[in-house]
């Protein structure tokens, strides 16, 4: 299963920059139309507060710092995400095991599939 990014902003939370610079080239190969990069939470939540993503990606754990309050923005803006984490789903809160998950490392592919459970139909 695959979904079209075409067109799609998204919004890539990750602290470490070659990883987010990869997963910017696999979403533009895909033909996203934009990636916006916060490197962490107080700067995803100041880029939440100025625009509007179509879905986001979002590491786990930021330098130590946990990534649940801008899921929480999403959430409430109702903007779809995933969570990127080399932890997999035994790496989250309990009250996020019900998200979405890619296990880093990941490849285009595995982009691909979890972005057709995220993007709405």
């Amino acid at each position: 299963m695959s979904a079209s990014v075409t067109g799609l902003k998204i919004l890539v939370v990750e602290d470490e920059a070659i990883i987010s610079f990869l997963i910017e080239e696999m979403l533009l190969d895909m033909g996203c139309a934009e990636v916006w990069h916060a490197g962490g939470v107080n700067q995803a939540l100041a880029l939440l507060d100025e625009k509007t993503p179509d879905l986001a990606a979002l590491d786990v754990n930021l330098a130590g710092a946990f990534v649940y309050p801008v899921a929480e923005k999403l959430a409430r803006m109702r903007v779809p995400f995933f969570f990127a984490t080399g932890y997999g789903k035994t790496g989250l809160a309990p009250e996020w095991t019900e998200t979405p998950v890619i296990q880093k490392p990941f490849d285009q592919e595995a982009l691909s599939r979890i972005l057709a459970v995220v993007i709405p139909a």
